[in-house]
């Protein structure tokens, strides 16, 4: 496993595992999930060297929380577990209640890495970081993140906490990748980090889906797999592939290959299995030539998705067969 030292949360495995999934029924987990498989996964991420565990309030309603909790056990003390509070009426009394009803989900003292789980439209951060620096000061929370965060917006909670606001968790890979442009250069030069949510696209970038073979369940309803995004992305896949064969790998590992490639970024993908958990971890040891990496990145800026309102258009036209 590889590491990235990131200020106040000392080394942080490159390859972490996000636990949305843990107590959510849209994945199709029920608690026989949460009180088997999930521990198991947890269990052989500390294994083979994970380190950082992502999980949120909303997660289930808090029971991502509480199940992550159970299958760390006593590790949960030495592991860099990261919670969000999602910021309705974020006021420091607020967010104090918040994170003391996270951290006794987690069975934690002290929450290592705390985030404000997407940008509130209407309050600023000068309202939300005064109860983040509070936590912060007490040794409630090791240090503060935020998540959905433009680079301008990151900046200005970093002026609103009065100190460096450690990590920006974003939806980041090969089929989103406008990250690239601001966030990983900005993290670079501050030595902040980035945390890859959705890494694999959910499942997009393993290959297998295409206009011919869309998924259902969740990733039915993902813009992404819609009709006319598949066909945009086909060269994208290609590329994925070639790369693949030429490093005897899968190209999900090569995308998430490609992430931990660049400065300053971790991955959270999920696991529903301690397959698939061993499958993810294998990808930090998977080293990319050079002009594979530039090939990817060029497929990647060169894809461009079509919206969401166009996506659903188009499925209307086809269920009606136009």
């Amino acid at each position: 496993m590889k590491f990235l030292e990131v200020s106040g949360l000392g080394p942080v495995s490159r390859v972490g595992l996000g636990t949305w999934q843990f107590g959510s029924k849209e994945w199709g987990y029920g608690d026989g999930y949460a009180s088997g498989a999930a521990r198991d996964i947890v269990r052989r991420a500390r294994e083979l060297g994970v380190t950082l565990f992502d999980t949120a309030e909303v997660y289930g309603f808090g029971k991502s929380e509480r199940i992550l909790a159970e299958a760390l056990g006593a590790e949960r003390a030495e592991v860099v577990v990261a919670s969000k509070v999602f910021p309705v009426a974020p006021f420091p009394p607020l967010v104090r209640r918040r994170a003391e009803g996270s951290a006794k989900r987690l069975e934690l003292s002290s929450i290592p890495l705390y985030q404000v789980h997407q940008p509130n439209p209407v309050v600023p951060d000068s309202v939300i970081m005064p109860g983040m620096r509070s936590l912060l000061e007490e040794g409630r929370i090791g240090a503060v993140g935020v998540s959905n965060y433009s680079l301008q917006r990151w900046r200005k909670a970093d002026e609103a906490l009065g100190q460096p606001v450690v990590s920006n968790q974003v939806q980041f890979s090969l089929a989103h990748a406008d990250p690239l442009e601001d966030l990983v250069p900005f993290a670079k030069r501050e030595n902040r980090m980035v945390m890859a949510y959705s890494p694999l696209a959910q499942g997009l970038l393993g290959g297998k889906y295409s206009v011919a073979n869309r998924p259902g369940g969740v990733r039915a309803a993902n813009p992404l797999f819609g009709t006319e995004n598949l066909r945009r992305v086909a060269p994208l896949l290609d590329t994925l592939r070639e790369v693949a064969a030429g490093v005897d790998a899968k190209p999900a590992q090569v995308a998430l290959a490609w992430l931990l490639s660049l400065p300053q970024v971790v991955v959270i993908p999920g696991a529903s299995s301690v397959e698939q958990l061993e499958f993810n971890v294998a990808a930090a040891d998977l080293e990319l030539p050079a002009d594979a990496r530039t090939a990817l990145t060029d497929a990647a800026r060169a894809f461009r998705p079509v919206s969401t309102v166009r996506t659903l258009t188009d499925g209307v036209r086809e269920r009606i067969g136009l």
